[in-house]
């Protein structure tokens, strides 16, 4: 399935010339890895979202900074679009290519420049992965905080991107939260820095504006990034309940006893089962639900906490509560959650996994809502999510192969996400808008809201050359996507009646 363009693209632009495009790059920079060949644009073709797919005109992979700005500089000059791709593991559709424009995969950029353990800072290139950090900073007792379950392999351009989060983000913080300075290249092929050494500076915060914002405004070239210390303890209690929305009252109930977990997760029975049965995490398989709720700290505030969330948990009608008897098994529960995306691929021909995020205090109503659509679609639900935080994950099960199936998923995913919006809260945590939840940024913001958000993506870059046609929809295409769940003239199953 090809990427719908941005009708502002289309019509605007002209399709480039590859063979004029190519020239121009081999005499400017003829020691460029590019590829061209179909074989070769192939394995590009898509991120973590596999079910888009566009051919690229060209895939750059640059080694130096002096490259990155000539490519910009070129693409700028002849008006071909340019789309970052770090490690393609994205759920959004983020990194997807087009057509008529160059992949800027920055993959060769994957050296750790320094690791400062009197600053507690580490300079990166964007292609580093996540857990490199944390592995190159455990010799000073530090590591790299935000950790998405990708953390093996995602890159923190793409977490910058993305402002990627993970299971400890709700004490730690997203990716926006341990940055320190960013280092880009803008469409105009020109370098600047954002943020500072400094805990504060002059002018706007532009580089909270960058985070997140998709490689829409320009290129990471170099990240700055702070490292914590090592907690002194870390223990993991598992709470067994036989209802899913005891589960979600807990997780208020935690909050509200003034504990803030260094993570606290939540999965429901399918997820739980889906996890055992791969990574053998010594889960209970009969639960309807668990949550996962770590403390970190000195030892003595850990032994204090541990005791009042187990009395949390019990009081919130948790059937049994088990703390990790080692590190060892403290691993191995972590294991089983940061590996439930697999687990659950192992289960279904595909699955579709969303990203929505909600006030903690609507989960019990917003889970029961999810069941009750998961009915409604005759489809599968498998709920795995940072509960402290209200990061809802659901994968929704289906079989690409069965005609609509795609289709019947994706539609169940617009109501769950519209769903959250409708309590309060966000269609996207941390995977970001890209091109699959682009219809639903329409039920979200307003028209005044989206122009405002297309005129700072001017500012960046006036020509919109970076990765059109994602993350903000034009008022158009809202209007047309208003007009459809009015009339329901094409929504993939109309029969069905919206949440």
């Amino acid at each position: 399935m090809n990427i719908l363009h941005d009708e502002r693209l289309d019509g605007v632009l002209p399709m480039p010339d590859r063979t004029a495009l190519l020239h121009k790059l081999n005499i400017r920079l003829p020691d460029l890895h590019v590829l061209h060949r179909e074989e070769e644009l192939k394995p590009y073709e898509c991120d973590g979202l596999a079910a888009y797919r566009t051919t690229p005109l060209l895939v750059v992979l640059p080694e130096t900074l002096e490259q990155v700005q000539v490519i910009m500089q070129t693409c700028n000059e002849l008006k071909v679009p340019v789309v970052a791709r770090g490690a393609g593991t994205g759920l959004s559709g983020g990194a997807l290519p087009l057509e008529q424009g160059v992949l800027l995969v920055m993959a060769k950029f994957n050296r750790i420049l320094e690791v400062n353990p009197e600053g507690r800072f580490a300079r990166v290139q964007p292609g580093v992965r996540n857990l490199a950090i944390s592995e190159a900073s455990a010799m000073h007792s530090l590591y790299y905080a935000p950790d998405p379950s990708s953390q093996i392999a995602c890159s923190i351009g793409g977490n910058v991107a993305e402002n990627a989060g993970g299971v400890h983000c709700l004490k730690y913080g997203l990716t926006v939260h341990n940055l320190i300075s960013v280092d880009i290249i803008t469409v105009e092929g020109e370098f600047m820095t954002l943020g500072s050494d400094a805990l504060d500076s002059p002018g706007f915060d532009l580089m909270a504006l960058f985070t997140g914002s998709e490689g829409m405004l320009g290129i990471v070239v170099e990240v700055k990034v702070k490292l914590l210390p090592k907690p002194q303890v870390a223990r993991v209690l598992m709470a067994s309940f036989d209802d899913v929305e005891k589960a979600g009252l807990a997780v208020g109930n935690i909050i509200a006893a003034g504990i803030i977990p260094g993570g606290l997760e939540m999965m429901d029975n399918l997820a739980i089962r889906a996890a055992e049965d791969f990574i053998h995490a010594g889960y209970p398989v009969e639960a309807e639900a668990i949550l996962l709720c770590e403390l970190d700290g000195v030892e003595s505030d850990v032994d204090e906490e541990s005791a009042r969330v187990q009395e949390v948990l019990q009081q919130s009608g948790a059937t049994a509560v088990q703390t990790a008897k080692d590190e060892a098994e403290r691993q191995r529960f972590w294991a089983g959650r940061k590996n439930a995306f697999p687990a659950v691929g192992r289960i279904s021909p595909d699955y579709y996994c969303m990203d929505g995020t909600i006030p903690r205090r609507e989960l019990p109503g917003v889970l029961k809502g999810i069941a009750e659509l998961s009915e409604r679609y005759d489809l599968r639900v498998a709920n795995v999510f940072h509960a402290g935080d209200g990061n809802m994950h659901p994968l929704i099960l289906f079989d690409a192969d069965v005609p609509g199936g795609l289709e019947k998923a994706e539609a169940l995913g617009g109501q769950i996400l519209e769903l959250c919006v409708k309590v309060g809260g966000s269609i996207t945590g941390e995977h970001g808008v890209g091109r699959e939840k682009i219809n639903q940024m329409c039920s979200q913001f307003n028209d005044d809201e989206l122009e405002l958000f297309h005129a700072v993506k001017a500012a960046f870059d006036p020509d919109r050359l970076l990765n059109p046609g994602k993350n903000i929809p034009t008022l158009h295409r809202c209007a047309e996507f208003g007009a459809m769940h009015i009339h329901h003239g094409e929504l993939p199953f109309p029969e069905l009646e919206r949440f």
